[in-house]
């Protein structure tokens, strides 16, 4: 095989003034393209958004944010004035909201027929259940920690969840539906709610704080957690009116 050297050089230098050209021309770009590959490739960039009250600023840096935890989201002001959301929390978020979708019509239903605030019950609901996801409103379809003091129970009406006495049983519910059906006939049964029932249909405050000082919860934090949920997710919405 015979290789004409001379071809071979002229092609070689027709290569080498095109390159030459198009260096002479772009010579810019490449630059940018060749600086931002190596950044890129070896360092290791965080773009860093943060929410201040006084000012908002954006930083570029090889480091982790210190806010940063391998989350999103996060709804909570810092000390800082920065707004950090964690996936933790949106995740729950997300729980909550599937929850008051699947329930808040059964909760307005019992609301038309025994008077109890839709917003109230699905606040309880949410708070004894953790979302539905307690292993009381899992394994028994108990959403209100209702608890069982009979002492000839058949099989299948309670299960105990902690320890040998019998104060620890709960109720077992066919369906969370009747859960919910049994809490509205509890509240309106019971001498020591009585006096909520006369309280306007719309006073969500007044409920939760009713409830506890009747004694429905021994956390002294429980009305201000109902409320904190009502308005967090804006379930007083579902109160009407």
């Amino acid at each position: 095989m015979i290789i004409k050297l001379p071809l071979v050089r002229n092609k070689l230098e027709q290569l080498r003034q095109r390159s030459a050209i198009l260096l002479d021309r772009h010579w810019l770009k490449l630059l940018v393209a060749t600086f931002s590959c190596f950044l890129m490739l070896e360092r290791n960039l965080t773009l860093e958004l943060r929410l201040s009250t006084s000012k908002p600023y954006m930083n570029l840096s090889g480091e982790r944010p210190p806010d940063a935890r391998g989350t999103a989201l996060h709804t909570t002001l810092k000390n800082e004035g920065k707004v950090v959301l964690t996936s933790g929390d949106s995740e729950k978020r997300a729980r909550q909201q599937a929850y008051i979708r699947r329930f808040a019509k059964v909760a307005q239903s019992e609301m038309e027929k025994y008077g109890i605030p839709a917003s109230i019950k699905l606040a309880q609901g949410l708070l004894e259940s953790d979302a539905g996801k307690s292993p009381i409103a899992r394994q028994n379809n108990n959403h209100f920690g209702i608890k069982c003091f009979s002492r000839n129970c058949r099989k299948g009406h309670c299960s105990n969840f902690q320890d040998d006495t019998h104060k620890d049983f709960f109720r077992i519910y066919p369906s969370a539906w009747e859960s919910y059906r049994a809490h509205s006939l509890m509240l309106q049964q019971n001498d020591r709610y009585q006096s909520l029932f006369s309280l306007p249909p719309g006073d969500y405050r007044a409920w939760a704080h009713g409830l506890s000082e009747a004694g429905y919860a021994t956390d002294p934090e429980y009305p201000e957690k109902v409320v904190r949920l009502i308005e967090e997710l804006n379930l007083h919405q579902y109160d009407g009116g």
